[in-house]
């Protein structure tokens, strides 16, 4: 019996054994000795999946929910390519094609007339539809094969912080902007096919089978953008900037915690889905990679820094003579009023450039200089977008009284507006300096979010002193506010308190000086003030018909803030506009 058994067994190991030599020799002759011919044979026959079929990672927005929603991702069609040899009757082929395509009957029939050229395409992005009916003609010479090729579904919203793919001057299709560039290793797919090779996986290179180094890295990025509040803020920005005729309007929003940016948009732009039409100008991301003397938003942080070294209290007082002259150079007041004695309280209040140079002389050179930098002025802050400067503090490293003095009030040393609202963002999360970014995390193949690691929170300000900063914003903001709602009736109020600051600065002259009357625009405010969520900057660049940015930037933040608290649902904080209605 058991000499039976073991018979049987051995014979059903054999004919297990032939089968399996079998298949591994079929799947051989298929992919390796016929491979070629069969890809060719499935061209022509119908539709091809090239072996070099495209493929990168997905771009994420992250709804308030968590749900994720593709910024930058793949759509599926078809290429269109003819074989010159193999078509019999170019005119009729172009008709047949011309009536589901749009094509150039010129470049056609060039096309066709190549006959030593066995491949030569006549369109890319072709829809499904398209592809299909072309493909059911069953024209012979006319190929039909699958195509991938990067989307934006949200066209132009964060185009500069999406940025795009492109080739180099060569044949390297990788990310060439933005987001695209800076995470490129990330994002990019090795060209090895849709489907693989079976025995170059097992024979070619035992080591890449077992452990794919790369395959570590890749994955899909997943951003703290959050839609809805991008659309809101790209529509505000493209409306603003055709009210004042600009040359340039931004903003940001930002979570002043966690650095986490909600929102970043620029106009002008591009749509990232046409950039060839585009204008190369605004592919960079002017938030991350421009520099701009910013004017009076910054008075807050001369304030905060005179708080916070002891050399100041809210209820000093100073002589406000409307000018001063250091080091022979005459420094003023917007409007060249003396206000007598003054509190520091007032200086933001009126936005005193004479009461920030009085507040940078108590200070002194080396420990206004000692603030300013750890504030992150003059160097990187980190953000994960390609191209950002230092930012420009270099009048900081002389002795001038003068240079110290204008600094206190914005002008003189320029900052990214990525810098700029870092380091206000201080005043927002109770003194702390951290670090924006846009990525959350790298969503990998296996489903496990990899949590990028950023710098940690650096202390600058004792949170006594931003909170007294942000007391006195907080009137600035009411001022500004009744303002607004005077020129703009029926104009909402927020239902939080809010901290908030305006800026005008006088535009750089290249051949020395400043104009007189060109100037830049600036709006920061964070809210709710007890314990804020969100910080938000905005600029707009030479504005048209309008002097200070009170009158171009106060309706649009508020317009932004009342989006955010009823979005977010934000209660009521405690404050002048709590119980408001």
């Amino acid at each position: 019996m058991r000499r039976a058994f073991r018979f049987r067994l051995r014979i059903l190991a054999g004919v297990l054994l032939f089968f399996a030599l079998f298949l591994i020799t079929r799947l051989y002759f298929v992919q390796i000795v016929r491979g070629a011919s069969y890809a060719l044979h499935g061209e022509h026959q119908y539709i091809s999946s090239s072996q070099e079929l495209y493929d990168r990672g997905t771009i994420y927005f992250t709804q308030k929910d968590g749900t994720l929603i593709s910024a930058a991702t793949l759509a599926t069609g078809f290429l269109i390519a003819i074989d010159p040899e193999e078509l019999k009757n170019q005119e009729s082929v172009y008709t047949k094609l011309s009536s589901l395509l749009s094509l150039s009957h010129t470049a056609f029939l060039a096309s066709a007339a190549k006959s030593t050229d066995s491949y030569e395409v006549l369109a890319h992005q072709v829809s499904e539809a398209q592809g299909q009916a072309i493909s059911d003609l069953n024209i012979p010479g006319v190929l039909v094969e699958r195509e991938r090729w990067r989307v934006y579904p949200a066209g132009s919203e964060a185009a500069q912080t999406l940025g795009f793919v492109a080739y180099d001057n060569g044949n390297t299709l990788a990310g060439r902007a933005g987001l695209e560039k800076q995470y490129n290793d990330v994002l990019e797919r090795p060209a090895e096919g849709l489907f693989g090779n079976f025995f170059a996986e097992i024979f070619a290179n035992l080591d890449s089978v077992i452990v794919d180094a790369r395959s570590a890295r890749e994955g899909d990025v997943v951003t703290s953008i959050e839609p809805a509040v991008e659309q809101k803020l790209d529509q505000e920005i493209k409306a603003l900037n055709a009210q004042y005729s600009s040359t340039e309007t931004a903003g940001i929003i930002m979570d002043p915690k966690t650095g986490e940016i909600i929102a970043m948009d620029s106009y002008p732009t591009f749509d990232p889905n046409n950039f060839k039409n585009g204008n190369p100008q605004y592919f960079g991301n002017g938030l991350v990679q421009h520099e701009y003397e910013f004017g009076s938003i910054l008075k807050s942080l001369t304030m905060a820094s005179g708080l916070d070294a002891g050399v100041i209290q809210p209820d000093t007082t100073y002589n406000d003579t409307g000018c001063i002259h250091p080091n022979n150079t005459k420094v003023c007041n917007y409007d060249h009023v003396a206000r007598g004695v003054i509190p520091m309280k007032q200086i933001l209040f009126q936005s005193l450039n004479v009461g920030a140079a009085f507040i940078a002389d108590s200070l002194g050179h080396t420990r206004m200089r000692t603030y300013f930098t750890k504030l992150g002025m003059g160097e990187k802050t980190g953000i994960d977008l390609p191209a950002e400067p230092l930012g420009n503090i270099r009048n900081l490293n002389t002795n001038q009284d003068v240079n110290y003095d204008t600094a206190a009030f914005g002008q003189g040393i320029a900052l990214t507006p990525v810098e700029m609202i870092r380091a206000l963002g201080a005043l927002a999360n109770g003194g702390t300096i951290v670090t924006p970014h846009i990525t959350k995390t790298i969503l990998l193949p296996t489903g496990v979010q990899k949590v990028i690691p950023y710098a940690a929170p650096v202390e600058v300000f004792k949170p006594q002193s931003v909170n007294e900063v942000t007391t006195m914003l907080s009137q600035v903001f009411v001022n500004d506010a009744e303002l607004a709602r005077a020129s703009n009736p029926g104009l909402p109020i927020p239902r939080v308190t809010v901290a908030a600051k305006t800026g005008t600065a006088q535009v750089v002259n290249p051949n020395g000086g400043y104009y007189q009357n060109v100037f830049f625009h600036s709006f920061v405010g964070y809210f709710p003030t007890k314990n804020p969520r969100f910080i938000i900057l905005l600029y707009t660049n030479r504005p048209q018909g309008v002097k200070y940015a009170s009158g171009t930037l106060t309706k649009t933040f508020m317009d932004l803030t009342n989006f955010l608290v009823n979005y977010y649902d934000i209660p009521p904080d405690t404050g002048p506009y709590a119980d408001a209605s």
